[in-house]
């Protein structure tokens, strides 16, 4: 094996663009370890700690790229370096935002401008956010590591200005129609979301999607917005802005479990918005009952099951559950759905109990990219899974969109056609709309082929893989 280290002073990119360059680079033959980062503190020390320590490293800095390489031979670390730039050169066509711009710029430097969209390291986000803030922008702060207190002073600036802040860690929004971060090719129409979760908006966006009900807005708040702390400033902000709103005719609030104090103020605020609105908090609804909520209200008769593709698989080993998600509010939902029947169900990997896993968590992303971008830990799993006895049911999500793995189904499915064949049942949560870059329709049958039961809605998956793993009906 050898190691290539290069330096590319004074480029900056993204994190998510970082993330498909270092999946790029590591898919490349003969390559054992790849990642392509900027020299934060913090990613200089994964690259000590994967053993790269190249003279190329001193006095590097947050504002430089490094592409380091563990290869078998000189000519696979040069293909994996070209597939890392060719990574870096080609952001994914029309999904707006994070891959529009070529290099950064002072966010007061763009005339007529009044969205800035940060995503730099997280203790330099601050500076850039309120910069824009006083620059008459809206932001939406991608970064996360912010201190909670820097997210408090920055919507406490928004509120004094009438702006708006999205995050930080605000991974996903839907601005005029034009998807910013992870987000779905949704079709435009009435609705209006707030999110503080972003897979949370991207099911529910896809939910709706695929009954022919279109999203104008779906506001992003970060997953700190609605705890006590923060009070839900972000949240309300968008709540007044999308009631101010001719065109959003319906509007819905959707978060991971709030602080007591931040949800009923948030409550109170979506009552008296003037609009008809629906919340629903993590562990009282589902995505799935929310955007019912939302049909409802525009007058429309919620589907009795949304989009499924194969059949539940009959004789399969019994066993455990075993979930493995890329989205921790999916995760979270699919526990909650599935441990009605099943009881409790354990968030760690020790085993020997139904078990379900947020690989999102940075507990697994440490030096890798984000598991809807990059499948190998889930496919680590997906091996391990086959070979244990004890592993009846498996439940997967896959999360379509701009910024997603552009063919997951191709990645994923050969693993699953192995479970299928060692006797376990699969069922796997499509995130996705038929507009989705990735084609849903042929990620679905691609997994149906391998064995497995897909379906559209996160919260049925959950109730159909706990059935599979002997829970009642």
């Amino acid at each position: 094996m050898i190691d290539r280290v290069e330096v590319r002073r004074g480029r900056y990119f993204d994190s998510v663009r970082l993330m498909q360059a270092s999946a790029a680079a590591e898919a490349a033959p003969g390559v054992e370890r790849a990642l392509v980062a900027m020299a934060t503190d913090l990613n200089r020390s994964l690259l000590a700690g994967f053993g790269f320590t190249s003279l190329a490293l001193v006095g590097v800095g947050p504002d430089d790229l490094v592409v380091a390489v563990r290869a078998a031979d000189e000519a696979a670390a040069a293909a994996a370096m070209a597939a890392a730039e060719a990574a870096l050169a080609s952001p994914p066509p029309g999904s707006g935002g994070l891959f529009e711009a070529p290099a950064p710029a002072r966010v007061g430097a763009v005339p007529g401008a009044n969205l800035a969209l940060i995503s730099i390291p997280g203790p330099h986000a601050f500076v850039e956010a309120m910069d824009a803030l006083q620059s008459g922008m809206s932001v939406m702060v991608f970064s996360d590591n912010v201190p909670l207190s820097q997210e408090v002073a920055l919507k406490q600036e928004a509120a004094r200005r009438g702006l708006l802040v999205m995050g930080p860690g605000a991974g996903t929004a839907i601005v005029h129609g034009v998807g910013l971060g992870f987000a779905n090719a949704v079709r435009p129409g009435p609705v209006g979301i707030v999110g503080a979760s972003g897979t949370g908006i991207q099911q529910v966006c896809c939910l709706l999607d695929d009954t022919g009900t279109g999203v104008r807005h779906a506001l992003g708040t970060g997953s700190r917005d609605l705890s006590d702390e923060v009070g839900g400033a972000s949240t309300l902000a968008a709540l007044e802005a999308l009631a101010g709103d001719p065109e959003v005719q319906v509007i819905a609030v959707i978060s991971k479990p709030p602080g007591p104090e931040a949800a009923a103020r948030v409550r109170r605020a979506a009552a008296a918005c003037g609009k008809p609105a629906t919340v629903a908090f993590m562990g009282e609804r589902t995505l799935q009952e929310a955007a019912g909520d939302v049909l409802r209200l525009l007058g429309l008769t919620p589907p009795e099951a949304f989009a499924t593709w194969g059949e539940a698989e009959s004789g399969h080993r019994p066993g455990r559950l075993l979930g493995l998600f890329s989205g921790g509010t999916l995760r979270d939902e699919a526990r909650a759905v599935a441990g009605i029947v099943l009881g409790e169900i354990a968030t760690d990997a020790a085993g020997g109990s139904h078990t379900m896993l947020d690989l999102g968590d940075d507990e697994y992303t440490r030096g890798r990219p984000h598991p809807m971008i990059d499948h190998r830990t889930r496919l680590d799993f997906l091996g391990h899974a086959a070979a244990d006895p004890t592993a009846g049911v498996v439940l997967l999500d896959v999360v379509l969109g701009y910024g997603a793995h552009p063919d997951p189904a191709a990645a994923l499915a050969q693993a699953v056609a192995a479970l299928t064949a060692a006797g376990a049942a699969v069922v796997v949560s499509l995130c996705g709309t038929t507009a989705d870059p990735q084609d849903r329709e042929r990620q679905a049958r691609n997994f149906v082929e391998a064995g497995a039961s897909v379906l559209l809605s996160n919260a049925a998956a959950a109730r159909l893989a706990a059935r599979l793993a002997g829970g009642t009906p």
